[in-house]
């Protein structure tokens, strides 16, 4: 039986259209349906509330450690920008240290990300990976746009100073 690491990411400040914050829960429940119709044994969950731009992401780090152990045969994400969201390199890195350890990446997606396959997988996780990075790029100048743009209307950003008589023993 083949056995699966599912991994689920959601920006922890990452909402959806209606304001919520979103639920990994979106994500883990087709890929549990699909590892079921496959057949195939979930071995473990990993859950990350936090950018995918970065590699200090508890659960991920936790995964990689497993990996290492040769825990799974197969790590399934719903996407590759769910993986990660730093750059060619670092996923391409992240993908070799996986095939190093004999473990797969499969997308529920992206039905062309399976690094069980080789040719065309590793030339389009290369692509990819470059444009999920442009994708937080684009979310960070968007951002940014709208802080500015408010700033301009003299919207006060940030949080709230207290008084000068409210701060006990601080000389501002």
């Amino acid at each position: 039986m083949v056995k699966i690491a599912l991994y689920a990411r959601v920006s922890k400040d990452e909402m959806s259209s209606t304001g919520a914050l979103q639920d990994p829960e979106n994500q883990l429940q087709p890929m549990r349906k699909f590892c079921e119709a496959m057949n195939w044994e979930i071995t473990k969950e990993f859950v990350d509330r936090a950018s995918g731009g970065s590699a200090n992401r508890p659960q991920f780090q936790a995964m990689l450690g497993e990996v290492r152990q040769r825990h799974f045969d197969i790590i399934l994400v719903w996407a590759l920008d769910r993986f990660s969201r730093e750059g060619m390199t670092n996923t391409l890195a992240y993908i070799k240290q996986l095939k190093e350890y004999k473990t797969g990446l499969k997308s529920l997606q992206e039905s062309w990300l399976d690094t069980s396959q080789e040719g065309v997988a590793e030339l389009l996780v290369a692509i990819f990976a470059w444009v999920a990075k442009e994708e937080k790029r684009k979310i960070s100048e968007r951002t940014k746009a709208g802080l500015a743009k408010l700033k301009a209307k003299g919207v006060k950003l940030g949080r709230p100073w207290p008084k000068k008589e409210e701060i006990k023993g601080v000389q501002i």
